[in-house]
């Protein structure tokens, strides 16, 4: 996963209305109900059948830590699918993200100006329209560079070039070098 994927999974935790389960057993409990059978719960943990057994009936409840990592993001993604869905389709319509970041900002400008890279901490809410660019590629399988790029053309658009006020000879913005980046929506 990229860094963009890490912020939207970040952005849809914190639209969890409900906690998901915490207990061992109860998240083994629903992924059986998510995935249906001990076959295709082990498959997905990378654990033998057996074992997810021994963690549904409490007759093991300690795996290591790399099970037990494996099982808390299997129920983490699939936990309240339609709180995430609503939300970014709300994000989408009409409410767009908040992408909090620093990274360097590089830009192609015309000549006589500068356009050196230069660190920057932004806060900027982009519209909607970039929010459904940056979901429906997400969705599609792009990587973290398409999706940079369609965050870079938020900026570009709200932030550098102010909604078309200021600076429109400004062609092209690239985000390279990301400290953080963290997404609201």
């Amino acid at each position: 996963m990229g860094e963009i994927d890490d912020a939207i999974e970040r952005a849809d935790r914190e639209a969890f209305t409900r906690e998901p389960p915490k207990t061992l057993k109860g998240q083994i409990n629903f992924l059986m109900r998510q995935l249906k059978t001990t076959r295709a719960v082990a498959a997905e943990l990378g654990v033998s059948q057996r074992s997810v057994e021994r963690y549904r009936t409490g007759e093991r409840r300690h795996p290591p830590k790399d099970i037990r990592q494996r099982i808390d993001t299997a129920v983490r993604s699939r936990w309240q699918p339609q709180v995430r869905k609503r939300r970014r389709r709300q994000a989408a319509a009409t409410g767009g993200i908040t992408v909090e970041t620093r990274a360097r900002f590089g830009y192609t400008a015309p000549i006589g100006t500068t356009d050196d890279g230069r660190f920057r901490r932004l806060t900027v809410h982009l519209t909607p329209e970039h929010a459904r660019r940056l979901f429906e590629a997400r969705d599609a399988g792009a990587g973290d560079q398409e999706m940079r790029q369609i965050i870079a053309d938020g900026f570009k658009d709200v932030y550098f070039q102010d909604g078309g006020a200021r600076a429109m000879d400004l062609s092209e913005v690239a985000i390279n070098d990301i400290d953080y980046l963290d997404l609201d929506y």
